[in-house]
């Protein structure tokens, strides 16, 4: 099992130089083989690899990158064409790889090796890069496992950050199932779960949209390739990846919570991409980013030898089997509950006493209140 950390990286002016001299190659690399793949009557990875070395003596510069760096790029290439040739597969018009401008090429892979974690005892650690040198990171928790793997990110506000693959063992006990919960998600209340707690839906992009608006406004009013539109550019993205990261921390502690709460998770198998494409609602279903939650439970969930299950959306507000006198969101959740717990093959009444009651009234948790304490359903929920 592979896990991946987050780290930022604070490079010096010289290194932040030679990063995007690097990312300018590498870039380089990966369209130049396209073009050659393009001229192919049948794709040959082996043979775009075997022309690497001729490259280089065409271009003296490319030795200057580390040499396996280079190399992902034919791996990347024909990554992104087998995805292309599945969606293919599955009906979806899909045309060919494109050549990748400068502002859409933005990471550096260095894969088995080229780098190495250097412990300061410091506030800052130092994580050394083949062709680079050691660029100061802040390591705010330790790394389990091998590492495998360092993907170096570039991000348009300007930040760097290091994502760490690390191998571990697959040595986690399946925990018993000893209680469940199912949890419907929604607009109104980000999701609700079948012990009767709501959790509100923070609406982070909606509570930043006029900010946005504002700055890609003063965006639009600069002259292209000037300083001041450069400047507002960063701006911008700073602004977006303010609402991205408020978004992640508050789905990575829910998820967490209920990771540590319950033995066994059921949600629904919804399908978002046929959700977005209601145009009044698209906006708001991907700012709640509800397949990224399912995503974090289920990887949570995996780590910790417990265990989730998806079932069937369909009809779970509609079939009232626990009284009609009942919240529509709460009475989804124990649907969804009661339909996971067949799939894993217990009944409800094994884990719950039969005479099942309703909770007449509703805990309601805040996004703000989650962010603050990190778990605050553990004081809301009843006995």
């Amino acid at each position: 099992m592979q896990k991946t950390y987050k780290f930022r990286l604070y490079p010096t002016k010289d290194q932040e130089q030679q990063l995007l001299q690097t990312l300018d190659y590498c870039r380089y690399v990966y369209n130049t083989l396209l073009e050659w793949l393009n001229k192919q009557d049948k794709p040959d990875r082996y043979a775009l690899q075997n022309r690497l070395p001729a490259l280089k003596q065409e271009h003296p510069e490319l030795k200057e990158v580390y040499s396996k760096a280079l190399q992902y790029e034919v791996y990347r290439l024909f990554y992104n064409l087998r995805g292309l040739s599945q969606s293919k597969k599955r009906h979806r018009k899909v045309g060919g790889l494109r050549f990748k401008p400068s502002h859409r090429f933005r990471t550096i892979h260095y894969n088995q090796s080229g780098f190495a974690v250097k412990d300061t005892g410091k506030r800052l650690d130092r994580l050394h890069l083949s062709k680079i040198g050691d660029i100061p990171i802040r390591m705010h928790r330790d790394v389990q496992g091998t590492i495998k793997q360092v993907v170096v990110k570039h991000y348009l506000s300007g930040e760097w950050y290091a994502c760490i693959v690390a191998e571990q063992q697959d040595d986690v006990a399946k925990q018993p199932i000893r209680s469940a919960v199912g949890i419907d998600v929604g607009l109104k209340h980000f999701c609700s779960d079948s012990d009767g707690l709501q959790v509100e839906n923070p609406q982070y992009l909606n509570k930043s949209l006029k900010q946005l608006k504002r700055r890609q406004r003063n965006l639009s009013r600069t002259a292209k390739g000037s300083c001041n539109r450069n400047k507002q550019r960063i701006l911008v993205a700073r602004q977006h990846e303010c609402v991205q990261n408020k978004r992640n921390d508050f789905l990575q502690k829910l998820s967490r919570y209920y990771v540590n709460n319950y033995d066994l998770i059921a949600v629904e198998d919804l399908n978002i991409q046929g959700m977005v494409r209601n145009h009044h609602l698209a906006r708001h279903i991907s700012d709640a980013s509800w397949n990224k939650f399912a995503q974090l439970l289920f990887c949570k969930a995996e780590s910790a030898g417990k265990t989730t299950v998806c079932v069937n959306p369909r009809g779970t507000s509609q079939e009232y089997n626990h009284g009609k006198d009942i919240d529509r969101d709460y009475n989804a959740s124990l649907n969804i509950l009661e339909r996971g717990l067949q799939k894993v093959g217990l009944g409800l009444s094994e884990l719950t006493p039969v005479d099942i009651r309703p909770l007449q009234r509703l805990h309601r948790a805040s996004a703000s209140q989650m962010v603050e304490t990190g778990s605050p359903f553990l004081e809301h929920r009843e006995g």
